[in-house]
């Protein structure tokens, strides 16, 4: 058995040197598609596919509604012997093809992977040629090659990226028995997803404290009293400091001195006309008021 390598030269690079390509790429072209939209003609173009002849043989593993077994990685040595054919026809024209026309020893049935091309995208077992050859190179263990391949088309990098998960779980089977098992297994989990009941988010529970849908509970707006409060501080504070900007502007810079002279003048603040009691601050005693109105002018002029 030898293995898949690709053979770099000086000046080539595996994405631009077909001929490097280190297993033969087949193809049987039915002419049932559109050859612009066609990835297989397009991979032949490039020099990666040979396109076969009917009753041309094929010795390679053929990709095949005809297949009796799916590709495992137990085909790894018939890919790096003899390469990958597929049957490029049209999925509305399975009864029009002559498949026993196209001979080979080792047809293969690809198990479950959702197509990412655009003709078919999000579609089941729909595969186009390009995204049928990088699945069995995917599952046989030959992942890079199968990237050369969809490298060659804007979208080829979703096709991996959709079926990752599909995808690993076929790679690390054993043999056609057991892809065909995780398959089972992934379509039983797949049908419990699409029968669990949804959650109806009309139905709600009106005897709940906190009902509104729109709203988590534990952030609720605050009270409209908190709400006026909160309006009327800050629209008090904006035209104060509004008025302390137009005074700074029209006059002189203000003098950090002020306040000091306010504190010194028995009129100033309410003084003691405005039923103030004073004691030295350095005594540590507190200031007392019985004009509240008072008080808060102070504070202002105070900071």
């Amino acid at each position: 058995m030898k293995n898949l390598t690709l053979r770099n030269s000086d000046d080539e690079s595996p994405s631009s040197a077909p001929e490097n390509f280190p297993c033969p790429l087949g193809m049987w072209d039915l002419e049932h598609c559109d050859p612009r939209k066609c990835s297989g003609r397009k991979l032949g173009r490039l020099g990666y596919v040979k396109t076969l002849r009917l009753q041309q043989r094929f010795n390679g593993l053929i990709l095949s509604p005809m297949g009796v077994k799916c590709v495992s990685p137990q085909d790894r040595e018939v890919v790096a012997d003899h390469g990958v054919a597929v049957i490029d026809c049209s999925w509305a024209r399975l009864e029009d093809t002559p498949f026993s026309r196209m001979r080979g020893g080792h047809p293969r049935l690809l198990p479950y992977l959702v197509a990412t091309n655009p003709i078919n995208y999000g579609k089941p077992c729909t595969l186009s040629c390009v995204e049928a050859y990088a699945a069995a190179f995917y599952i046989t263990g030959y992942k890079d090659l199968g990237e050369i391949l969809l490298q060659k088309f804007k979208w080829g990098h979703s096709f991996y990226e959709v079926n990752q998960e599909l995808l690993e779980k076929y790679a690390r089977c054993k043999d056609s028995a057991e892809v065909v098992t995780a398959q089972k297994e992934y379509l039983e989990q797949l049908e419990v997803e699409h029968n669990k009941p949804k959650d109806d988010l009309t139905d709600i529970d009106m005897d709940l404290e906190y009902c509104n849908p729109n709203r988590r509970v534990g952030e609720l707006p605050p009270s409209d009293r908190l709400f006026d409060l909160y309006t009327v501080r800050s629209s008090d504070d904006s035209e104060e400091e509004g008025s302390e900007v137009e005074e700074n502007e029209e006059g002189d810079e203000e003098d950090p001195n002020d306040a000091v002279e306010c504190n010194k003048s028995e009129s100033a603040c309410g003084g003691k006309d405005g039923g103030f009691s004073t004691e030295d601050a350095s005594h540590g005693e507190t200031l007392t008021s019985s004009n509240p109105e008072s008080l808060n002018t102070c504070s202002n002029a105070d900071t």
